[in-house]
């Protein structure tokens, strides 16, 4: 691989790691506002 490869590769991993982590907040809210719905109703 060349090194502007290597470099896209990198930030190509780090923003799938940030949106793995932007995913997992939201399905635990998404999680959260279906327990406080259901304790509702």
């Amino acid at each position: 691989m060349q090194a502007s490869e290597l470099k896209r590769l990198k930030a190509l991993e780090e923003e799938n790691a940030k949106l793995k982590r932007m995913y997992a907040e939201l399905a635990l809210d998404l999680e959260a506002a279906r327990w406080v719905i259901e304790k509702k109703l």
